[in-house]
């Protein structure tokens, strides 16, 4: 079976083959207008000469209309193989662990005050959103961020777990998303383009578009009237009427088409990706459900952006000359725009489903490219209840597969609700509980999970792991850290379960407040149902288990020395660690200091 790597190098290969030949093509059709451009002045030049028929211009310049056509094609075919050429780059890099800085970073939706999106690397360079997303609108971008910050229900994530296996294979159908999306990223406004779609209509009047009709009609009969009779009182009278008419309408037809206007160019724009979600076959329930979101009124939506574009590319021409100045008699602007409100008052409810629905499309395209290029990873077995975890071989997901060291995890459901992790310096805590908490975060966004299997409840995932002091606020790191551990305690008073991950708790002040706080902290988060880690330098706070009636136990990282040198494993043992690195590491660096035992 071919693997990953290799169809996206040929795949690869093959875009980046097409895109040369389109290249060429562009070159030879510019060097083609340059020439063509010169024969049409020489031609002139000998015609004025010679005073022969100058309609024998109209031959060059057809030549370079067709050629001007053509070309425009040629180019437009350039960018989508670039684009596509970008898509097969970027799996690459990140199969090949070169992605962290490549991609989309997410901090636009970073918030200081959530509780994990900083301490879990969520957004910003080298983050698990800059890992997983390939959505090329702001939509998908959205609603991947909102997935990745809120846990979604069992339900709902068995439905997107269904439709990830589905899209898994379907290579071809992402690269055409990704490429389409490109243009929909920088011409789509979604909320404006909703916001015009739900808001009252200018013109309300159904008779209204009928008597503009009648009063062009009059207008046109009374300048027939007057070429006949050369009687104009009729004709004046008829065009003072009509002017006034449009005199009147003027500013809100103005107003209508310029918002009608920018609408129907997002929507064009729109209309390719709508075309390529209405052109698959689906069995999930949920791609079923976005598919059958983009049909309204027994009509596909890219088709009714169809019948706008229409109406739009009619009413561009009111800004040329000849229309401009048969405009205020006949009603041109007017009656076309009034064409786009009744678009609007059929079709504009349905825009902002549309857009969730090329939202979620792309999110869970994501997810699905995702899965395809992590084929070891699995996906979760999520239900409600009472709050468990139990991991086989969990990883961290931002690891290499080839670096990243598994462990097994069990907590809650019959095992302790806590466990408290003592190690040495840079033995492997911190990326412990970071992995915990991203794969829970996965599991929960409806992606596959770095591990051989996972099982667990509904959680809401709470972290204190990076948690930075303001000196522009005047917070300091340990009264900030206290101020999580109160958002942090009142999330697991809600309805789901808290899996809460804390590294290094309470760092901040003196060895017996730090325990005394310890101790109050984890004994308040496990009273509430609450399960989670614990990490510690502080071997004092390896005696909290002993306190806790079973509801707590110690485990441990630890290193070795080999050839003079620390190794560590990143292996979690049972037990309180029994070594100490800090001076060796200090040691290491150059740093002389005398070991007092």
């Amino acid at each position: 079976m071919e693997s990953v790597e290799a169809v996206y190098r040929r795949l690869l290969g093959a875009s980046q083959a097409r895109a040369e030949v389109e290249r060429r093509r562009h070159i030879g059709l510019g060097y083609a207008k340059l020439v063509d451009f010169l024969a049409g002045v020489i031609a002139a030049g000998v015609l004025v000469h010679t005073r022969g028929p100058f309609s024998l211009l109209l031959i060059p310049f057809a030549i370079f209309v067709v050629l001007v056509v053509v070309h425009d094609r040629v180019l437009r075919r350039l960018a989508k193989l670039v684009r596509v050429t970008e898509f097969y780059a970027r799996g690459l890099a990140r199969i090949e662990n070169q992605w962290p800085g490549t991609g989309e970073s997410g901090d636009r939706f970073f918030d200081a005050s959530h509780p994990y999106a900083r301490d879990l690397d969520l957004f910003g360079k080298g983050s698990l959103f800059e890992l997983l997303s390939t959505a090329r609108t702001r939509m998908g971008e959205e609603t991947l961020a909102r997935w990745l910050l809120a846990a979604a229900a069992p339900e709902e994530v068995k439905a997107r777990q269904a439709a990830v296996v589905e899209m898994q294979e379907r290579v071809t159908l992402r690269e055409r998303l990704f490429a389409a999306g490109e243009d929909v990223r920088a011409g789509v406004h979604p909320e404006e383009l909703a916001a015009w779609g739900e808001a009252k209509p200018e013109f309300q009047s159904r008779g209204l578009p009928w008597v503009l009709a009648f009063l062009a009609a009059l207008w046109l009969a009374s300048i027939v009237f007057w070429g006949i009779t050369r009687n104009w009182d009729l004709a004046l009278l008829m065009s003072l009427i009509n002017y006034a008419v449009s005199y009147r309408l003027n500013r809100r037809v103005s107003a209508s088409a310029d918002a009608v206007e920018k609408a129907a160019e997002d929507l064009k724009v729109l209309a390719e990706v709508l075309a390529i979600m209405e052109g698959e076959g689906f069995a999930a329930e949920r791609l079923k459900g976005l598919r059958a979101r983009l049909d309204t009124r027994h009509i596909a939506a890219s088709a009714a952006v169809k019948k706008l574009e229409r109406v739009y590319d009619w009413l561009e021409d009111r800004r040329n000359g000849f229309v401009t100045l048969f405009n205020a008699f006949v009603f041109y602007a007017a009656q076309l725009t009034m064409a786009a409100e009744r678009w609007r008052g059929r079709f504009g409810p349905e825009i902002r489903g549309w857009l969730t629905a090329v939202g979620e499309f792309e999110a869970l395209g994501a997810l699905a490219g995702y899965a395809y290029e992590h084929p070891a990873d699995v996906m979760c077995e999520l239900a409600g209840g009472p709050a468990y975890f139990e991991a086989e071989d969990l990883a961290h997901p931002l690891l290499p597969a080839g670096k990243a060291v598994g462990n097994d995890l069990k907590l809650g459901s019959g095992e302790p609700q806590l466990i408290v992790i003592s190690g040495p310096n840079m033995a492997g805590k911190s990326t412990f509980l970071r992995g915990v908490g991203l794969n829970a975060v996965l599991a929960q966004a409806g992606a596959p999970v770095r591990a051989k299997r996972l099982r667990m409840s509904s959680l809401t995932v709470g972290a204190s792991i990076c948690v930075l002091d303001s000196l522009a606020g005047g917070v300091s790191r340990f009264y900030a850290e206290i101020q999580r551990l109160k958002v942090l305690s009142d999330l697991a008073e809600g309805a789901a379960p808290l899996l809460f991950l804390l590294d290094e708790l309470l760092s901040g002040t003196n060895s017996h407040d730090r325990f005394e706080g310890t101790q109050f902290v984890v004994r308040d988060l496990v009273r509430k149902g609450a399960i989670g880690l614990v990490t510690t330098h502080d071997l004092a706070l390896a005696a909290i288990p002993e306190t806790m009636e079973g509801a707590a136990r110690n485990c441990h990282f630890e290193d070795a020395i080999e050839e003079g040198k620390l190794k560590f494993d990143y292996r979690l043992r049972a037990g309180i660690v029994q070594t100490s690195n800090a001076l060796k590491l200090m040691q290491a660096v150059g740093l002389h200091v005398a070991d007092s035992g």
